[in-house]
């Protein structure tokens, strides 16, 4: 069984809202929607981005390298991306009420769904970070250790540090959440990170930047900027 398909194009960072939802960008800063279609995979939206969110129904929002924010309205207006205040360098979105951002010093904010005033300053540090549809969040520190979110149910400690050793993680739900060590291993989360076990099973293949989706679909791309969709759980 093939674990991943190479899917044409290449990229620098990607992520997955689900099957269907699925938006890059590559080193010149170029915007990618899927087409849904391998064949032609890849449609070029106007902008200039160097990392991207797209949630499960569809929202995406994405930062540029001035660390601008901007969340896509092209579905619905002229205008292609409408500017938001603040300043990112990372930026996940799992739905159009959660999304959440890293800046350039690690500090963490979660949108407030209100542009007037967009964004609430959380507790911690990190360097990358993950949100699902289901509103669950992951990230990983510069240390590359790894915690999820669980300030909706401990006010008092707002993160749970999760063993393992993570560079990039991505969230497509509670149950769908990926990512790539220091080295480019992949790893997907097993869904117990009870006892003090290894709470990650590790995935053929090597990647710089992971996309996971709220049905389970999931993306890679390489040092090479080459794209694969995973296909492990499909059968061969």
């Amino acid at each position: 069984m093939a674990d991943w398909v190479k899917i044409a194009g290449s990229l620098t960072a990607i992520s997955a809202g689900s099957r269907t939802t699925v938006w890059g960008v590559n080193a010149a800063n170029a915007v990618y929607h899927y087409t849904n279609y391998d064949g032609s995979p890849w449609i070029k939206i106007p902008g200039g981005l160097s990392d991207i969110g797209a949630g499960a129904d569809g929202t995406v929002w994405g930062v540029n390298s001035g660390n601008q924010i901007y969340r896509y309205t092209g579905d619905q207006s002229t205008a292609n991306w409408v500017g938001i205040s603040g300043s990112l360098v990372r930026i996940d979105t799992g739905s159009r009420t959660n999304v959440w951002g890293v800046d350039s010093a690690g500090a963490i904010y979660r949108y407030t769904n209100h542009d007037a005033s967009p964004w609430i300053k959380i507790p911690g540090v990190l360097s990358d970070i993950g949100a699902g549809a289901d509103g669950t969040v992951w990230g990983v520190n510069s240390g590359n250790q790894v915690f999820r979110y669980i300030g909706d149910q401990d006010s008092s400690n707002g993160w749970k540090n999760v063993n393992g050793s993570l560079k990039r993680i991505a969230v497509g739900s509670r149950t769908n959440v990926w990512g790539v060590d220091p080295a480019g291993s992949i790893y997907r989360y097993t869904n117990n990170d009870a006892g003090g076990g290894n709470p990650w099973v590790k995935i053929p293949g090597t990647a710089t930047d992971i996309a996971a989706g709220a049905d389970g679909t999931a993306w890679h791309i390489n040092t090479a900027g080459e794209i694969y969709r995973y296909t492990g759980d499909q059968p061969s």
